[in-house]
This record gives C-alpha cells, sequence and structure tokens, in this order.
C-alpha cells in the first residue's frame, strides 16, 4: 500500500486526552507527547519530500458531543486534507464516575455529525481510531458493556464513510497477551509511552507509511 497523503497535505489529528497528551496550547504546530507526535514525527523523518504539515487539537476530557461543538473552529476552520479521529472512552467514563451516561444513539448521532461536516465543507480524508479499554483495574471489565456498542458503531460509521480504520481495540487486547497490562496503559485507557507507539505504529500502517 502506498502513503495515501498527497505532496503538501495537512493532517488534523481530533479527540481528547489521548490525542492531547499534553500538548502545549501557547504553541500551535505542539503536537504533545503521545501518539500523534510519534507517528507525525516519524511520517516527516520517512518522507520529508512531501512537505505534510501536521495538528494536533485534542483536548482532555472530551466526548463525541465536545467534538461537535468546536468542529468549526477546531476544524473546518483549519482546513485539513486529513482528519484523524478517537474519541469514545469518555463517553463510557463519564457513566462511571459521574453518572452521566451517554447513550449509543447519541454518541453516534455526535460522531455523525462531525463525519458529516468533514465530507460536506472539507471533502477530506478520514482516518477513525476505536475507542479501546483494557480492564484493569478489575472495575474496568464492566464498563465493556457500555463502551462495545460503542466500538460497534465506530466500526459502521467508518464503512458507511470510507474512512480509514485504526483497530485500536483489538491491538491493544493483543498487547495484553504480550506484556501485562499495566506496560501499556496503567489505568486501562491511558496509555504509557510503549501504549502510545503501538497506536502509531497502527496509525502509520492504516496511511500507508510502513508495513
Amino acid at each position: 500500500m502506498s502513503v495515501v497523503f498527497k505532496d503538501g497535505a495537512t493532517v488534523l489529528f481530533q479527540g481528547d486526552s489521548i490525542t492531547d497528551a499534553s500538548r502545549s496550547r501557547q504553541d500551535a504546530s505542539n503536537m504533545g507527547h503521545g501518539y500523534a507526535a510519534m507517528a507525525s514525527a516519524w511520517f516527516s523523518a520517512e518522507f520529508p519530500e512531501k512537505r505534510v504539515r501536521f495538528i494536533n487539537r485534542g483536548i482532555s476530557g472530551n466526548r463525541a458531543a465536545d467534538l461537535v461543538h468546536r468542529w468549526e473552529e477546531d476544524c473546518i476552520a483549519l482546513k485539513p486534507t486529513w482528519v484523524s479521529i478517537l474519541i469514545g472512552v469518555n463517553d463510557t467514563w463519564r457513566g462511571f464516575d459521574r453518572n452521566d451516561p451517554t447513550s449509543v444513539e447519541s454518541f453516534e448521532a455526535s460522531y455523525r455529525t462531525i463525519l458529516e461536516a468533514t465530507n460536506k465543507t472539507l471533502r477530506a480524508g478520514i482516518i477513525m481510531l476505536e475507542p479501546f479499554l483494557l480492564p484493569i483495574p478489575d472495575n474496568r471489565r464492566q464498563w465493556r458493556a457500555d463502551l462495545d456498542p460503542k466500538l460497534h458503531a465506530v466500526r459502521a460509521l467508518a464503512r458507511e464513510f470510507g474512512a480509514r480504520l485504526v483497530p485500536t481495540d483489538g491491538i491493544f487486547a493483543a498487547a495484553a497477551a504480550r506484556r501485562e497490562m499495566e506496560f501499556w496503559a496503567p489505568d486501562g485507557i491511558h496509555p504509557t509511552p510503549a501504549g502510545h507507539a503501538l497506536i502509531a505504529q497502527a496509525w502509520l500502517r492504516t496511511v500507508g507509511a510502513i508495513r
């Protein structure tokens, strides 16, 4: 598979804290310290002649509805040619720690809204990453009943909108069979550097940058 980005493309990373990864709000070009930084740095080192520009606008704590509210400013106005989205775990989490659940129907509707806006206004390529969860600590196991329908909605939307799908949930499950879950994500949600590298590798494979 060849690289999907044309020369001079602009690639926007969007999502929650996993994408945010402590990026600087004072430096618009800062990519944070997570998978978005790793993937963009590796791509730029491997394909400098393509002059691809990368932007990170992930915001910690966001849910799909939050993306809807800021999509005009933090996506449409930036005019990306590709949009990469990782969202969903907070739509599950808030139902358990704040008694503020998001139904799968509401989650899917919000996600559909930003995908439709991206298609209609930008005609940008779309990369969707599955929300993922490891069962650590043990009480995270009960979260799967809420997350799994949202995960299936993401997969269905990716098919419908012709997006490239990064199978993040399965990748973390497979990685946890190779080494203890704490090595990849100590709280089951936020990746370690090794966990972020897993995402970056999968993302790069999905866009044809590595095999």
